[in-house]
């Protein structure tokens, strides 16, 4: 980790557009817990098809997407990551820093909003809040880690990285059979099975396409594997003078 790299990183991903957008989706999805607990009451069912639906399939994703390729990419469109780069700092531990601002935005964006949704939509019952909150945390590492590594690797990521959390992880991750098995949502749900417990969560349809067994060190290559290639990715870059 390095303080100045962080601080240079998180007012960066802060900058009045993009704590906009930051601030628009997990404010609209307060509302929608707020309303569905007003008219529903209190309920299992809904708590998971609000969690699992909204905050863990497209909150935690679209979240990882801003901040993780907001870290790095415009540095890198604009130039500017020269000069970061021109520093006596290691390339892993650039990567490493802005990875940890990254999470550290999905963290107070969507992880504790989803725990308060939770809190607000089952009143605690059942550990939905926690099961899903820990699921939206291990989930948002895993995204910040992937779309950091492809903003490094393409000018494109954004555009790249919309696409694979609308399609792959909201709709092949959710509902095709086979390919539930390589998605990321997928495996953080394992946690939240874990923690609510198999029996209710059968009863409340909580079935993740893999065991906890399998999406741990699943999780883990993705967040090291990518975090790796970044900083690796990152050490190709050519900076003024190197010719």
């Amino acid at each position: 980790m390095n303080s100045t790299v962080a601080t240079l990183t998180a007012r960066s991903l802060l900058g009045h557009r993009r704590a906009l957008l930051l601030l628009a989706l997990p404010a609209v999805f307060l509302v929608l817990a707020v309303i569905s607990r007003w008219l529903a009451g209190e309920d299992s069912g809904n708590t998971v098809v609000l969690l699992g639906g909204f905050a863990l399939g497209t909150l935690v994703p679209l979240l990882g997407l801003i901040a993780g390729t907001g870290a790095i990419g415009p540095e890198i469109d604009d130039g500017s990551v020269v000069y970061l780069l021109s520093k006596p700092l290691g390339r892993h531990t650039i990567v490493r820093t802005k990875l940890a601002v990254a999470v550290g935005v999905v963290v107070t964006f969507a992880v504790l909003p989803t725990l308060v949704a939770g809190l607000i939509l089952s009143g605690g019952s059942d550990r939905l809040a926690v099961g899903f909150a820990v699921a939206a945390l291990v989930a948002g590492i895993a995204y910040c880690a992937l779309f950091l590594a492809l903003a490094v690797m393409t000018r494109h990521a954004v555009v790249v990285g919309l696409l694979y959390a609308l399609i792959w992880e909201t709709l092949v991750g959710n509902f095709v059979p086979g390919a539930q098995a390589l998605s990321v949502q997928q495996w953080a749900l394992a946690l939240t099975e874990k923690i609510v417990g198999s029996s209710r969560s059968a009863e409340l349809s909580i079935t993740p396409a893999v065991g906890l067994g399998a999406a741990v060190p699943l999780l883990l290559v993705v967040v090291v594997g990518f975090t790796w290639y970044a900083g690796r990715r990152l050490r190709s870059l050519r900076i003024a003078g190197d010719e």
